[in-house]
């Protein structure tokens, strides 16, 4: 199977039933374009899901020329942003939507080419309070609250806002300069 192929058959599988009063994310879509947009996935939040995201992750970081830990890095960042969306976002509810968009990002005022890959989590969740997307201090020995930590140490970039509705959840990596 192509990419492309296999890629249509991986979104028709995690596309959810449409919703007649969902609005799609017409601001996130518009940035995700504009940038080459690589990848769009829509989801429920039930955390079965979780496992074809991640086959997806993976392949597309390996297109990219990420390394073999810098994909999984990757991987795993946004496999927590999207178990942290399901837990404390929707508070376990499995039917809830969440948008992917992975697209092409470059640095900027980067001297020559440094490229990555930019990923936009968005859901309809309740706002989140900014205060704790710190999580937990590293030195409170118990079970977890990692998350944020590693998905920090993982990625170039992460950002929250909060635009009409939807939470955006922003991470970024660039392939590494000497590529």
């Amino acid at each position: 199977m192509t990419g492309v192929r296999a890629t249509q058959s991986l979104m028709k599988t995690l596309r959810p039933p449409r919703q007649h009063d969902r609005k799609p994310h017409t601001e996130a879509r518009a940035a995700a374009t504009s940038n080459g947009l690589l990848l769009k996935l829509e989801l429920h939040s039930d955390p079965k899901l979780l496992s074809p995201v991640r086959g997806a992750l993976e392949r597309l970081t390996e297109l990219l020329g990420f390394s073999a830990p810098e994909c999984r890095a990757v991987t795993r960042a946004v496999d927590e942003a999207l178990t942290n969306i399901m837990r404390h976002c929707y508070c376990g509810r499995l039917d809830q939507p969440i948008e992917v968009f992975c697209s092409r990002t470059r640095r900027r005022g980067a001297v020559g080419s440094e490229e990555g890959l930019e990923i936009l989590l968005c859901d309809r969740g309740p706002p989140v309070d900014p205060a704790k997307l710190r999580g937990r201090r590293l030195d409170e020995i118990k079970p977890g609250g990692l998350g944020l930590h590693f998905i920090r140490q993982s990625m170039d970039v992460v950002q929250y806002r909060r635009t009409r509705g939807t939470n955006q959840f922003r991470l970024v990596k660039y392939l590494n300069a000497m590529k």
